[in-house]
């Protein structure tokens, strides 16, 4: 009985001792690991595209709604959502879509509903 007593606290006392040389091994090879991180650059102010600010003209259709002084694309949709939330045309359940009414029918190319993710694509078929 003695003797398996003992030879149990020999390897109680072998697992802790290697399971600590491992650890010792794995911080030394994380410290030497680690890097420094790449320096930063200088933070440079963006310029707006040129193709963003460029005054585009409305068709005849659109210009009901937004006005017929030509416009950046920007601003045009601007103008489309607020003439949509003026007369609460985002839909109710879904707010992801617009409603159409008489004056943005035409516009949507006769559809009853886009998807305010179409919007840009259907405005850019009537500027110029």
């Amino acid at each position: 009985m003695a003797k398996k007593a003992k030879k149990a606290a020999k390897k109680a006392a072998k697992k802790p001792a290697k399971k600590a040389a491992k650890k010792v091994v794995k911080k030394a090879a994380k410290k030497v690991a680690k890097k420094k991180p790449a320096p930063k650059k200088a933070a440079k102010k963006r310029k707006p595209n040129a193709a963003f600010m460029a005054a585009l003209q409305p068709s005849a259709l659109l210009s009901e709604v937004v006005g017929s002084k030509a416009l950046p694309r920007t601003e045009v949709i601007k103008k489309i959502w607020d003439y949509i939330k003026k007369n609460g045309l985002q839909d109710s359940k879904n707010r992801r879509m617009i409603n159409a009414d008489e004056k943005l029918k035409p516009i949507f190319d006769g559809k009853n509903q886009v998807s305010m993710f179409e919007l840009a694509k259907v405005v850019s078929k009537h500027v110029k």
